[in-house]
């Protein structure tokens, strides 16, 4: 069964930088698209980042500031997020689809299942 797990959240000021960690479990992640997803209240679930076989994705609102990676040999995918501002604040998921060669919706939530539980991330201004 797949199991993904996030950790790294944690609060900051504007203009700081964390690094989101995803470990997954139970699948390779060289074998499968992983994407980076958050949440506020009230609000859909929007698409970060996305690796897939293509190489990388990011929303419009992260270009240049966010970078998606991963490390096989950890089955680790990372999120280094920079110039955080406050409204990056939000619940981080990190979410996994196979195959990874297709970017065919890939910053769509729907198109996943496998979802890890989620991390706090909070920039003050």
């Amino acid at each position: 069964q797949a199991l993904l797990v996030e950790s790294g959240g944690g609060s900051v000021q504007a203009g700081g930088s964390l690094q989101l960690t995803c470990a997954a479990s139970g699948f390779t992640v060289r074998t499968y698209a992983v994407s980076w997803f958050r949440q506020t209240p009230g609000k859909d679930r929007e698409g970060v980042a996305a690796l897939y076989g293509g190489g990388s994705v990011y929303a419009d609102s992260v270009k240049g500031r966010f970078t998606v990676s991963q490390d096989n040999a950890k089955n680790t995918v990372y999120l280094q997020m920079d110039a955080l501002k406050p409204e990056d604040t939000a619940i981080y998921f990190c979410a996994a689809r196979y195959p990874r060669w297709s970017n065919k919706g890939i910053l769509d939530p729907s198109e996943y299942t496998n979802w890890g539980q989620g991390t706090q991330v909070t920039v003050s201004s």
